[in-house]
């Protein structure tokens, strides 16, 4: 479906192939989105406020075809990378694999295309390194109200301080107030600027308020015809809680269900939660939410946009806008935990959902329905019996006590006829912002910085504020050498300050307290055994606390204490107070507190409460565990992604934070280590990149023959990669071995005797038998895993390795012996 080349590249030209296309493929503009076309074709800067569904992305597309036909380049931001991936191969399809690029913190694929598809933060971070001398002509900033977002609304901020020579397509169904922004533009830009507003929903929606049990009214809706149903929670847990609940129902028929079980047989569940989630799955109910693993997400909406599954229980995460194909939004409550306390939605975000509602092009109304709280219902129930004579005196139930704030039938009404609120500012400073803008290259970052401050949408009162903050967090930087102050005499244009030499050339500073991170690491001994793990709590230590896993550890650590004051005979009152001071493990806490203390005192703006030791990736380091144990352990099998995002951020900052100076063999095993987990956990972000690589071949048909592809490189012959994977596997067997696991051993080897016979498991359980009579246990820690216990000789046609085993008592004196056949 590739958009014809106009006969000539002019505006007129270019708008004209555009509608041309648009005729051929039967597709009839809206009155908002024509005269939104002709604002951007005119040259000027538009703010688009129309519903969800009212083809926003069609007036982008105009504004990206141009962009193709001129030679400009566009650039498309989104919240999630989901979102960009999914924007990308649509704008493969109409434009061309060739013109289309995707740059995102996971993948970057063709960047120097005209078209790029990016999350929000790719944009402003180029926009603050190189701010009117980027190469961005046409800037679409889809989902304009995350301005607000007070973490991550600066993003949405910044490109509207910094591009003057962008054109801009700011777009969201729930924007308020945009005249600040029409001005800001305007201002900017030296542009006119045009709002295109429009309130008419393509699929108008229709409203109920439901008095019946959340399970009844599911089902009448499945029963009527009102199905795909997006179930709005507002925790993981009650996603999961809602869909297994629903279990009790039947919303498919057998032909449903079959092929359902059909579009799962090539899929993979193949981690703790993979088992619950397929059988919640072959009954048409899907999960989405931000606990799952990336690899589940995109089945559910895979599944979803097959028209397969009748009810998806998410939370609201899920109204930012991911196809996910919905006929009625039904939600569950009309509070939620905004981080600080429960309170009722905004409107905002009560419009935002609701838009999801209604299917352009299939269906002629959408459903909105909003549930009475659980107890409310209850009661009515109980009231009616009490009416019938059935059950003359009843007691009502009371409303939760945590976690609820009232809400009936009025609220809902005020929510669907409010205004959506204005949007805040939320600017602030951080060192990753700095060091974007004061390296600029050939300009005077200082300057930029204090116009930069100027220019945002402060009040002066915070602007003063901001002022003073940046002064600490400059010198902060200088101090602790990740700038340097060029002297006078050595400048070269305006340029004053330049990055270390030391640091690698992605140097990431993106967590607050990465300079504290590399402020400390000298502090520390390389040679130590332990290094790796400080260097490990004190990444840990600067990154947020995943909740879900450090409550589990703590339960765990509670049970574990409560098991041994019982068995030395504690009483009641003596145990309830000892578990009073058990929390999750937060190893070496003391030297990290007292650190962090000294680094106060040289920047006392920072918050005490800042820093945050636990120990979650060097838990699993320590012990050489996979993901799979771990979730198991802990039963976090619900939240599989919290822990799979939290090892991320570990392995991010380990790789673009940590100087090079810094890193040691063993902390480069630990780096290897991440990697490759996280690369087993979940391989469709891989996958994914994989088919981003060349959209090409999958996304247009061609009738030509694929030329030959070269032949991948030996693993043999990319040594480094070799000798590590080499390495990998070695130890794997060690840890088959301390696990008692003979039947994982053998798997892992072809097991040939000094006789030439095959091993047996009663061979390999008698040595087992023998090493374990003479030492207490076998060491997994990092000091066991360090290179030097391996002893490799190389030559042309076979490795051969020597492994010591590293025991509790030291003695050290047994090895095992491997050979590598490098043929095979």
């Amino acid at each position: 479906m590739l958009i014809p080349t106009p006969p000539s590249p002019d505006s007129d030209s270019i708008l004209s192939a555009f509608l041309d296309f648009l005729a051929e493929q039967s597709i009839e503009m809206y009155p908002h989105q024509e005269e939104a076309i002709l604002e951007l074709f005119e040259g000027r800067n538009v703010i688009l406020n129309t519903p969800t569904g009212s083809g926003k992305s069609l007036v982008a597309l105009a504004v990206q075809y141009r962009a193709v036909c001129l030679g400009r380049t566009s650039y498309y931001t989104v919240p999630i990378k989901a979102l960009a991936n999914e924007k990308f191969l649509s704008l493969c399809k109409n434009l061309g694999a060739e013109n289309v690029g995707l740059i995102t913190g996971d993948a970057t694929v063709n960047p120097d295309a005209p078209v790029i598809c990016c999350t929000a933060e790719i944009v402003s971070n180029l926009a603050l390194r190189e701010g009117s001398s980027a190469k961005i002509d046409d800037l679409i900033i889809d989902e304009f109200h995350y301005y607000s977002d007070p973490d991550r609304g600066i993003a949405w901020q910044i490109p509207l301080l910094t591009l003057p020579q962008s054109q801009f397509l700011l777009m969201s169904a729930t924007l308020g107030d945009t005249k600040p922004f029409l001005d800001e533009l305007n201002s900017l830009t030296g542009r006119e600027s045009a709002l295109v507003q429009s309130e008419d929903r393509p699929v108008p929606l229709h409203f109920d308020y439901s008095e019946e049990t959340l399970e009844e009214k599911v089902e009448s809706l499945v029963e009527d015809d009102k199905a795909p149903i997006y179930l709005v929670n507002f925790t993981q847990l009650a996603c999961a809680q809602t869909a297994q609940n629903l279990l009790s129902r039947n919303f498919c028929s057998k032909e449903e269900k079959r092929a359902i079980t059909e579009a799962l047989q090539d899929a993979k569940f193949n981690s703790p939660y993979g088992k619950e989630l397929s059988k919640v799955l072959r009954h048409g109910i899907g999960i989405h939410h931000a606990g799952l693993l990336p690899k589940y997400r995109l089945l559910v909406e895979k599944l979803a946009q097959k028209g397969l599954l009748k009810v998806i229980c998410g939370t609201d995460t899920l109204g930012v806008g991911v196809n996910v194909p919905i006929r009625t939004v039904l939600f569950t409550q009309l509070c939620k935990f905004d981080g600080s306390g429960t309170r009722i939605l905004t409107v905002r975000d009560f419009k935002q959902i609701c838009g999801r509602a209604g299917r352009r092009g299939f269906d002629d109304v959408g459903f909105v329905v909003a549930q009475a709280p659980a107890h409310a219902i209850e009661n009515l129930k109980l009231e009616a019996k009490a009416a019938s004579g059935k059950k003359k005196k009843f007691v009502r139930k009371k409303p939760p006590e945590r976690g609820y704030v009232h809400w009936d039938e009025t609220t809902y009404r005020n929510l669907i006829t409010s205004e959506p609120e204005k949007l805040e500012s939320s600017f602030h400073l951080n060192h990753g912002l700095l060091l974007n803008v004061l390296g600029r290259p050939d300009q005077d970052g200082c300057a930029e910085l204090k116009n930069l401050i100027e220019a945002s949408h402060e009040t002066p009162a915070r602007k003063k504020a901001l002022r003073r903050q940046a002064r600490k967090l400059f010198f902060s930087l200088v101090r602790g050498e990740i700038l340097t102050i060029t002297p006078p005499a050595e400048r070269q244009g305006e340029s004053k300050l330049s990055l270390h030499w030391n640091l690698q050339e992605d140097f990431s500073m993106n967590q607050a307290l990465s300079l504290f991170l590399i402020d400390t690491l000298p502090n520390l001994d390389p040679e130590a055994a332990s290094y790796p793990l400080q260097v490990l709590t004190l990444i840990e230590s600067i990154l947020e606390n995943p909740t879900q896993i450090l409550r589990s550890q703590e339960r765990k650590a509670k049970d574990a204490k409560m098991a041994e004051m019982k068995e030395d005979g504690s009483s009641y009152e003596e145990r309830m107070e000892a578990l009073l001071e058990v929390s999750y493990p937060k190893p070496d806490a003391e030297a990290v507190y007292s650190f962090f203390n000294e680094f106060l005192l040289k920047h006392p703006y920072l918050d005490e409460d800042q820093i945050r030791p636990k120990s979650i990736a060097r838990e699993m380091f320590y012990d050489f565990r996979n993901f799979d144990d771990y979730i198991r352990e802990y039963g976090l099998e619900k939240s599989e992604a919290i822990l799979l995002r939290h090892l991320t951020e570990v392995y991010k900052v380990l790789n673009q934070t940590v100087p090079p100076a810094a890193k040691t063999e063993a902390l480069d095993q630990a780096e290897d280590y991440f990697g490759d987990l996280l690369r087993q956990v979940d391989s469709s972000l891989l996958d994914e990149w994989e088919l981003l690589k060349d959209p090409s071949k999958a996304l247009v048909p061609t009738t030509t023959e694929p030329e030959p592809t070269k032949a991948p490189v030996p693993l043999t012959r990319r040594r480094h990669e070799f000798e590590r994977a080499v390495r990998t596997a070695s130890f794997e067997l060690v840890k088959a071995l301390a696990h008692d696991s003979t039947s994982s051993f053998l798997e892992r080897i072809e097991p040939d005797s000094p006789e030439g016979q095959p091993w047996t498991l009663a061979d390999i359980d008698s040595l087992f038998d023998a090493y374990f009579t003479d030492h207490q246990q076998l060491r997994l820690d990092p000091e066991a895993r360090h290179p030097r216990h391996l002893f490799i000789e190389k030559s042309d046609t076979h490795w051969h390795l020597e492994q010591i085993l590293l025991d509790a008592g030291d003695y050290n004196d047994w090895s095992l012996k491997l050979t590598v056949d490098l043929a095979q």
